[in-house]
């Protein structure tokens, strides 16, 4: 099964039952050592967008934004087996013509990887997608805080759902996640790594 590091605010590193590493959108904490097969960025903000903090393999596949929305539309990629799907991502301050999230299937475990955003229209398609794991922002500021990520939660019906990007200039708030009421809520802190 896949792994997930969650290193802070918005920053979390996937690993392949082969090894191979992900990363979506470096930024804060710790953990860019493992040598990077595939860099994914949502946006252009700097809490996003580090990717000089990841180790890189020779031929790391990078991401970003404007690859994910290259001819005006949500791109699909193959990375080796790693799927992603670009999905729409807007906000008060994030563009839909700036931002993606991304869906990733990696060794057939689905999760929504949302980047800062509100609440989209394309959310009401995920539920038929029968995702695995749903990650949201919560802060509240640049992005839905954690009442609009419940309810986004609730729609869309990920087996498991994650909050993170809580606290602008901090990894984590702890309190702020145990308070979030959102169905099967996983609460993870930075420098922790699940099984997915």
């Amino acid at each position: 099964m896949p792994k997930l590091l969650y290193q802070g605010h918005g920053s979390y590193r996937l690993t392949a039952d082969d090894g191979r590493i992900v990363y979506v959108d470096p930024s804060s904490g710790k953990g860019y050592d493992l040598p990077a097969d595939l860099i994914l960025v949502t946006h252009q903000h700097s809490d996003h967008n580090k990717i000089s903090l990841c180790a890189q393999k020779d031929g790391c596949a990078i991401l970003t934004n404007k690859d994910a929305l290259a001819g005006g539309t949500h791109n699909s990629f193959d990375i080796e087996g790693i799927l992603i799907q670009a999905v729409e991502a807007k906000s008060f301050l994030h563009s839909p013509k700036k931002c993606v999230g991304y869906i990733i299937c990696i060794d057939g475990v689905k999760i929504y990887a949302s980047g800062d955003t509100s609440r989209t229209k394309q959310m009401d398609t995920f539920a038929k997608m029968r995702l695995d794991y749903a990650i949201f922002p919560g802060t509240g500021l640049l992005s839905m805080g954690p009442k609009e990520a419940a309810e986004c939660a609730k729609m869309i019906g990920a087996k498991h759902n994650i909050i993170i990007h809580l606290k602008p200039g901090a990894l984590f708030d702890q309190k702020k996640a145990e308070k979030w009421e959102a169905p099967n809520k996983l609460i993870i802190e930075p420098g922790q790594e699940i099984v997915l």
